[in-house]
């Protein structure tokens, strides 16, 4: 590990500990320590532990963004329907990967409230996967792949709120097993498609 750049081995150490311990629980000392260095190096980087959880959902999960961002600059590119299961696979791993780690967020007021301001700095949340999406469906609309009477909206919402639920809903169910992510986004678009398509 020590061969590895100062900022990736706090981003792993990081990851880590908020996988393994929570958010809340996660300090910037024991992130120092778990990636060999000191806290005072840990700020070179980051300037705050928000930061470097913002980072963390930017640079170690899957990358929802991109691909939101990239299908929204080319929309027409690939069917609608392959679109919309690769968006709908990457954003159930994202939530998957991410909700361990945020969860202790909402244990603690004062860290919820440092995060979200942190994030709204940032120009980030997670409101702004489903604004993306839905900027992606009107372009889709404008081609007239999407029917006109669509609320994109409301698509986008549904389709990101089924992949966030996905992430814990299965847990209390006696198997505790998640559908599997392939199927699971398929069945998603195709079930969307359904109702939005022109």
């Amino acid at each position: 590990m020590q061969n590895k750049p100062t900022r990736v081995r706090l981003l792993d150490a990081a990851h880590e500990l908020m996988l393994t311990v929570g958010l809340a629980r996660a300090t910037t000392k024991e992130i120092a320590r778990a990636a060999g260095c000191s806290e005072a190096a840990l700020y070179k980087h980051f300037d705050s532990k928000e930061e470097l959880f913002i980072r963390v959902l930017t640079e170690r999960l899957p990358p929802l963004r991109p691909l939101l961002s990239s299908l929204a600059a080319e929309p027409g590119r690939r069917s609608l329907e392959e679109n919309l299961t690769e968006i709908a696979r990457q954003a159930a791993l994202f939530y998957e990967q991410s909700f361990p780690i945020a969860a202790s967020l909402y244990a603690q007021t004062e860290l919820k409230r440092r995060h979200d301001d942190a994030i709204r700095q940032k120009g980030s949340g997670p409101h702004v996967p489903i604004q993306e999406l839905d900027t992606y469906l009107r372009a889709e609309q404008e081609l007239g792949r999407v029917s006109t009477d669509t609320d994109t909206f409301a698509a986008a919402s549904l389709l990101m709120g089924a992949c966030a639920q996905r992430a814990f809903a299965y847990d209390a169910t006696k198997e505790a097993v998640r559908p599997p992510v392939e199927e699971f986004a398929a069945r998603l678009a195709r079930t969307l498609l359904a109702g939005i398509a022109d």
